[in-house]
């Protein structure tokens, strides 16, 4: 569905992204993991064309972006980090004006609009002005206008970035219906838990570059299932266990505040490269 072809962006002396290969399956939810700055936002920008690569290349279904960037552009729904919405409008207009754009004929457009709210249960506010809206509808109205012209990819960069803790597991009952319909989805984030409540397999990513690349499960029995925390000389520090008995013989060995708990997919990041996700 997706081939990324060692793709590299660079500003200056700095390489945001610096030889990616990546490649999504059809109706795969893929995460790409890493703490900000890691190249996760520009990986997106690339993609979605709004960020001119340095070199190599992007494939959506057979499609070069270098040969058929019109036709790429058809194909990709983005959800970006920052609100984009046209505040003074309500929902059905920010829909409206966004399949206009996309040329859809009035017909089509308008009962896609209604399908989008109803998934975005934003059917009852639709003619408010966004600027009313809370946050987290704000987001879902993102989505809808994302999947609007029916797209083959959806892009989401940290779409749940400054919500609180409610608000984000609503909208990981949103996303947890995409995943459901099949659509192929690309998620950029720096939460742990929203990796591993929703994505087939993740992508650790750091300075540019792809670290390790695997199912959430399968990368966290490779560090090791149970994870024993420890304090010692002013610093945290962990250890890792194949089981729960092992740690606890570990455990037992130390002094002072000792946590044993299962290991996550930021203790494999924190495995790879010495930093937390969330730095």
């Amino acid at each position: 569905m997706l081939d990324i072809i060692n793709l590299k962006k660079g500003y200056k002396n700095v390489a945001a992204v610096d030889g990616l290969d990546l490649k999504i399956k059809e109706g795969e939810f893929f995460g790409l993991l890493g703490p900000n700055g890691a190249g996760k936002t520009t990986t997106v920008r690339m993609i979605s064309t709004l960020t001119p690569k340095t070199s190599g290349d992007i494939v959506i279904n057979g499609e070069s972006m270098d040969r058929n960037l019109t036709s790429i552009k058809a194909k990709i729904g983005v959800v970006p980090q920052q609100n984009n919405l046209e505040n003074e409008m309500s929902a059905w207009e920010n829909l409206e004006v966004h399949g206009i754009l996309y040329g859809m004929n009035k017909e089509k457009r308008r009962k896609k609009i209604a399908e989008m709210l109803e998934f975005t249960e934003l059917t009852d506010r639709k003619d408010d002005v966004v600027k009313n809206y809370s946050g987290g509808m704000k987001r879902k109205l993102m989505i809808a206008r994302a999947l609007l012209h029916e797209p083959e990819l959806l892009l989401l960069d940290e779409p749940t970035v400054g919500l609180d803790a409610a608000a984000r597991r609503k909208m990981w009952d949103l996303l947890k219906r995409l995943k459901s319909n099949g659509l192929t989805v690309l998620l950029t984030t720096h939460y742990i838990e929203e990796a591993e409540v929703l994505c087939d397999r993740v992508g650790l990513i750091d300075k540019g570059k792809l670290l390790q690349l695997d199912t959430p499960l399968n990368l966290i029995e490779a560090v090791g299932k149970v994870t024993v925390e420890y304090f010692e000389n002013g610093e945290t520090h962990e250890e890792f266990f194949p089981t729960r008995e092992a740690a606890n013989r570990y455990a037992g060995t130390l002094e002072g505040n000792v946590r044993v708990r299962p290991s996550n997919l930021e203790d494999v990041f924190l495995k790879f490269t010495n930093r937390r996700v969330e730095s």
